[in-house]
């Protein structure tokens, strides 16, 4: 089982969106715990991977390693390529 941590800068993001938004948001990322690579896609040249939930994007860091999963950034999927590094 992976451990999810959710960096300083997701949780600002996260806090952003309204109730149910930030619940629905959360609790999908939890339940990815078991088996993240069945829930999270690789994003195109990058090591990153991306979660897809309605409208909404996480973006994180999976690392097999340390069993971890690092959402870095939550967005709306209109917008949230464009502040990727």
């Amino acid at each position: 089982m992976y451990e999810v941590i959710f960096d300083d800068e997701a949780i600002k993001l996260l806090n952003k969106f309204p109730k149910e938004v930030k619940e629905r948001i959360f609790d999908k990322v939890i339940s990815t715990k078991n088996n993240p690579f069945y829930f999270f896609e690789r994003l195109t040249g990058r090591t990153d991977y991306k979660l897809r939930i309605g409208d909404y994007r996480v973006i994180a860091d999976i690392d097999r390693g340390n069993n971890t999963i690092k959402v870095t950034v939550i967005g709306h999927r209109k917008n949230i390529y464009k502040n990727l590094d």
